[in-house]
């Protein structure tokens, strides 16, 4: 049901003035018929409905040149009939309950599309800086990656940053759908967009307002909200037969009967407002519920393809791994305690850009180290850095660096687990130990790969552009079906295409290089709001935080989503089909046969609503 619809989350003006229009029409042609005038009824009602008839006529026509032959077909039919054969009350009712059908799935849009409006309402416009030893409130844009932000309590996080009080509690629900407050501890990453829900603290900035991730969620709702993408509609995929049964029964109630009449009734009990409304609804309100849960789907089309996804074929850095080095072991030679040999490092690292280096900044601020300024700072990019820290010769990078920075000779080869790095500190020209850092396998990979399994994924893939050794010591026992590895942008797109002979297919990834493979797949996945933004801008669903175990709930609102707009279209198909039959027997009239649609088009609305109220099962 077009009748122009609606861009945003109100109601459309034009069908509330088509719903008027009927309404108006049809009381007004009741009191005539209460005063005993009834061509004057006969007029009201035909002045109420054919408006609606012109409009429906105009959108039909539209379609047919899009090559579409959908519903709207038999509810102008129906609306046709009753005017031509005199019978002008059931046209009006008809003319009623379609416009009041169209204002309803607008209003119902509108009441999905709610949280998603939330997040728009929530941006923040101004921020409290620290600056001389004194406050200051500086809009948005004027805060740059480096600036100490006071966040109160009830402010919601400008940008993203690093927690600098010893302790922060976040309400990130609006972003992650976590019922619960997070409490984060120095050193921890926040993300724009959080509630501060406890005791004011200190964030530094680490990129600007326009950067963030909360800006990148709000980029991306607006995106879906302007798409021109169509709703999906499943009922019109019988519409061809649907509308050749209708007619048929029409005209053999005609024929055999000699009553024009019980052909409009027919006509009227067939025409379809349950079920072009309750698809879209239901679609529309499994969008809703996703988004509360984190995962940003960009229309109903996608949302009804991620229903149907038989096979996943998963990057690995970034969605099944963190993306970040981590600290997994430390290697202590004796010199000094392993917490003073991270400090060292760490604040020596503060002067470097390496991801390594913010790796091990993050892991010294996480165990609540103080760290110092360096100075006399020498950095050899990709190898390493040395410089003075609290008045001692530091020197952190590569076994082979560190070693001729000190003056030593190298340490003998050592074989290191398949993905990791070893990271060599020295100070005051001894070897104090090691780090061995490795992009460590997200915590919830596995949980979620159980979970799609249970929601009927048939098939998974790793496809990497990593060494196979690599994937393979990572994905290690996670039950892959396929791993693909030292694949390019371009040839993980033809696997994406080559696993389309087992269904549809999900690709999930969050890098630049995954962009081609994420426009490929039937549905592309983008990980995180901050991910890459050719990626997020080529997927068809945007995980609105950096954890993967969202997918298997997007998943599963999708699918169950999709089940209650399918339970509506059979329901309305099956309730319509019965009163037909009995108005082929004359057993309704087309006033009667107009109230009875009425009465299932409300009925499948409001199952269709039902997908608001979607819980996904735990783990």
């Amino acid at each position: 049901m077009e009748l122009s619809r609606s861009g945003g989350g109100g109601v459309d003006r034009f069908k509330t003035a088509l719903l008027l229009l009927a309404l108006s029409g049809l009381l007004t042609g009741l009191a005539f018929s209460f005063a005993w005038n009834a061509e004057a009824a006969r007029i009201a009602w035909f002045a109420g409905a054919a408006p609606v008839l012109l409009a429906l006529l105009v959108d039909i026509a539209r379609s047919l040149r899009r090559g579409d032959v959908g519903l709207d077909v038999v509810a102008a039919l129906s609306m046709s009939a009753a005017l031509i054969f005199g019978e002008t009350l059931a046209a009006s009712v008809v003319a009623l309950m379609y416009s009041g059908g169209a204002f309803l799935e607008s209003f119902a849009e509108g009441r999905a599309r709610r949280e998603m409006q939330d997040l728009l309402s929530r941006v923040p416009r101004t921020a409290i800086r620290h600056r001389d030893g004194g406050l200051e409130q500086v809009s948005l844009d004027a805060i740059e990656p480096g600036d100490r932000l006071l966040i109160r309590q009830g402010d919601v996080a400008p940008v993203d940053g690093v927690i600098m009080s010893d302790t922060a509690l976040l309400d990130t629900s609006a972003l992650t759908g976590e019922s619960f407050p997070v409490r984060l501890t120095r050193g921890a990453e926040a993300m724009s967009g959080a509630t501060n829900a406890g005791e004011a603290f200190d964030l530094v900035a680490t990129r600007p307002a326009a950067e963030s991730t909360y800006a990148g969620i709000v980029r991306l709702v607006e995106e879906a909200q302007r798409s021109k993408a169509p709703m999906a509609r499943l009922a019109d995929r019988w519409s061809v037969g649907f509308l050749a049964v209708t007619v048929a029964l029409a005209f053999a109630a005609w024929w055999f009967t000699d009553d024009p009449i019980r052909a409009v009734a027919v006509l009227v009990v067939a025409t379809p407002c349950p079920l072009i409304l309750a698809v879209p609804v239901a679609l529309v309100a499994g969008m809703s519920r996703a988004a509360r849960s984190g995962v940003l789907v960009k229309g109903a089309g996608p949302l009804e393809t991620m229903s149907r996804i038989r096979t996943l074929v998963l990057d690995k850095t970034g969605t099944l791994t963190d993306g970040r080095p981590q600290i997994v072991a430390i290697e202590n030679h004796g010199v000094m305690a392993d917490q003073e040999m991270l400090r060292l490092a760490a604040s020596l690292e503060q002067a470097s850009g390496h991801p390594v280096a913010h790796a091990v900044m993050a892991a010294a601020l996480a165990r609540g180290l103080v760290l110092s300024a360096p100075g006399e700072v020498d950095e050899s990019p990709g190898e390493g850095l040395t410089g003075l820290v609290d008045g001692r010769r530091v020197a952190v990078g590569g076994p082979g660096f560190v070693a001729e920075a000190v003056g030593r000779a190298p340490e003998s080869h050592r074989k290191l687990p398949a993905g990791s790095v070893l990271v060599t500190i020295a100070v005051d020209g001894a070897i104090a130990g090691h780090l061995v850092m490795a992009d460590a396998l997200r915590d919830d990979a596995g949980p979620m790969l159980l979970k799609l399994r249970g929601e009927g994924i048939e098939r998974i893939l790793l496809a990497t552009g990593d060494r196979a050794e690599v994937a393979e010591q990572v994905t290690q026992g996670l039950g892959l079906d396929a791993l693909r590895a030292g694949l390019r942008p371009d040839q993980k797109v033809l696997l994406v295409l080559s696993e389309r002979k087992h269904g549809p297919v999900m690709m999930v990834g969050d890098g630049v290089n995954d962009a081609p493979a994420l426009a490929a797949a039937d549905v592309g996945v983008a990980m995180g709001a901050r991910g890459a933004a050719a990626s997020a801008e080529a997927a068809d669903v945007v995980l609105l935080v950096d954890r993967i175990d969202r997918l298997g709930t997007g998943i599963e609102i999708a699918r169950r989503a999709r089940r209650i707009a399918l339970e509506s279209v059979v329901a309305g198909i099956g309730l319509s089909v019965v009163g037909m039959i009995a108005a082929a027997f004359g057993h309704l009239t087309p006033v009667q046969g107009a109230l009875l649609q009425e009465a299932i088009d409300i009925a499948v609305i409001l199952n269709a609503l039902r997908a608001l109220r979607i819980e996904p099962r735990a783990g």
